[in-house]
Formats: structure tokens, sequence, C-alpha cells
């Protein structure tokens, strides 16, 4: 497969870090785990080389299951089964995030942080607050990991302006509650809400026109195959992380404890970069297929402008004024 040599390079890193051994003793534990992304993209391949550490560096005794292809729902789904025990554990973008802790989602408000220089720095200042309330609300972060920039994607037009957007159909993401007002600022358009599973069918359809999403992630969900239009500028930076209920971690024997915690760590610090990667080639890939918009200044300076409107309108009550303020601070 075209990942496998950056599979076994995971795994060797596991070895060395962790010492694995082989698997001798039946499974005493087993956390279930629920993601959107396919189990052969870039996630599910570093997910299968973190169940296999899990496993052999607890000799067996505990196992990670995955369940992929939103199997268990969407993120907000999985974020509901996690608080009421049918799932332990979840990888989850911002936007899952946001089901835990909203604040967390205000990293990816449009035209905020549009490098992962500005966001890294952004989430580090952050961290601590966030992750606090990421465990107030009953979870823990086994680490942070990227998604992938957004671009601006459609199917028969070109999108250079908000203007460009008025009566068209773009996909929003139905537990979203920054895009909602993105579209009420630009005004004249009616999104579409779905779960991430319904998108594809949807662009079969013709039901949706445009779609905002990183590179990498439009393509493994196969949505990239049915647009052929790609904006080159960035809105946001996607993010997500692993996390698992707090209850169902703290029930574990702490050398099981440790085993998933520091394990997970090092998945999540393998995506970071493998993901980054993966999401430039892809933007590479689809933007020699696709016509690819580069907008002028004057054209820029629009979207500006109305993304400083849509941040005006989420500090009036989606997210604290003083966080936005914050933030605005950071990206400069």
């Amino acid at each position: 497969m075209r990942f496998s040599r950056a599979v076994v390079a995971l795994f060797v890193a596991f070895a060395v870090v962790f010492g694995v051994t082989a698997q001798s003793a039946k499974a005493e534990e087993e956390l279930k785990i629920g993601t959107l992304a396919p189990a052969a993209s870039p996630w599910g391949q570093v997910f299968k080389v973190w169940e296999e550490a899990v496993k052999k560096k607890s000799d067996g005794k505990i196992t990670l299951h995955f369940f992929y292809n939103g199997q268990q729902g969407d993120e907000g789904a999985m974020v509901g089964k996690m608080k009421a025990g049918q799932l332990d554990g979840a990888a989850v973008t911002a936007v899952g995030l946001s089901k835990i802790y909203k604040p967390i989602l205000a990293l990816q408000m449009p035209g905020l942080f549009v490098t992962w220089a500005k966001l890294d720095a952004a989430r580090d200042a952050m961290k601590a607050e966030f992750e606090k309330g990421v465990k107030d609300a009953g979870f823990v972060l086994a680490g942070w990991g990227d998604v992938g920039a957004v671009h601006l994607m459609s199917k028969g037009i070109q999108i250079k302006t908000p203007d460009d957007v008025k009566g068209k159909k773009p996909y929003m993401w139905r537990d979203d509650i920054v895009q909602p007002i993105l579209y009420q600022v630009i005004g004249g358009v009616t999104p579409v809400p779905l779960n991430v599973p319904e998108v594809l069918p949807n662009l079969n359809t013709g039901a949706i026109n445009i779609v905002n999403a990183p590179s990498l992630a439009a393509e493994q969900l196969q949505w990239s195959s049915k647009l052929d239009t790609i904006n080159d500028d960035v809105s946001a930076m996607a993010i997500g992380a692993l996390v698992f209920s707090s209850k169902r971690i703290d029930a574990l024997p702490a050398d099981l404890k440790t085993i998933v915690m520091d394990t997970g760590a090092v998945a999540a610090k393998a995506l970071t970069t493998r993901i980054r990667n993966e999401d430039d080639a892809a933007y590479k890939r689809m933007s020699g297929k696709m016509t690819v918009v580069k907008l002028s200044s004057d054209e820029k300076a629009k979207w500006t402008e109305t993304f400083k409107q849509v941040r005006s309108r989420l500090s009036q009550g989606t997210f604290a004024s003083d966080l936005v303020t914050k933030l605005e601070g950071l990206a400069k």
C-alpha cells in the first residue's frame, strides 16, 4: 500500500520508544474507539500501528478496537456514546471537540489561523486552558492531531468572492456552530446541513456544489472526485484530537492506563507530521486535476472583511468575547 513504508517506520518508532514485545496473554481490557476516518486512510494506518503497539506493549492485556468510517455515527453521536459509556474514546476534529468543550472550535474561526506555525503557537498558548476544559467535562485528551488546511472546493462554478456563494448549495456540517454564522454574514444562501457520511451521496445527486474541507479529507472521503474547482487560499487549519472518557481510562489498572496514554501521545505526534505532509501532497494532486482559483488582492480583501464580521458575531455569544480577542491577538 502507498503508506506501507511510513507504517513500518512508525512501528519501529514505537518499538524503540516502548520496547514492544510479542503478544502472549489474552486481552483483559478492550477500548472501543470511533472515528470518521476510513481504515485505509493515513489516520487509519497510524491507528492500526497504535493498536499493535498497545497490544504488544501490554503483552496482550489491553487492545484498542477502532470503528472506522463513522460506524459509530457522526462526531456528536460519538461524544454522546462516550458520555453514555457505549464508546470509550474517539478520534475527533475540532467540531467533535466542541461537543466536549466548545471554546476549542474557536481555533478554526475563518481567516484566523491560516498557517501551521500560527496555529501551533496559539494552540500551545491555550493548551492548558483547553485541556482543563476537556478534563472538567469528563474526558481526557490523549494527544492533539491535525486534519489539514481548509480550502473551498466547488462543482461547475468558481467562487472568488463571498457574493459568488449566494444562490449556491454549500455543504455545512450539521454539528458545526461556526459555519451557520458565516452563511448568515454572506446572506442570500441557504446551506445544506449534513452529517459527514451524508456528503458523498449529496455530491452525487448535485444537492450540494460547494465544500469547505482539507484536501486530504476530501480525497480520502471521495468528495474530491465529485468536484472540479479548488481555491488556492486557505481559510483555516482544521485540527482534532484523540479523546477518551475519563471514567473509562481511570478504571484501567495503572500500568495499562500508562501504556494507552503514552502510546497515544506518540500516535498523535506521528499524525501531526504525517497528516500535514499528506495534506500538502493531496492538495498538489487535486490542483493538478482541478481548476485552481487564485484570488486577486481585492477579492482577498472581501473575504478578509467577511471573516472579520463572522468573528465579531461569534464573539457575541457563541464564544466569549475575550477568547476571540485573545486568539485574534495571537494570530497577528
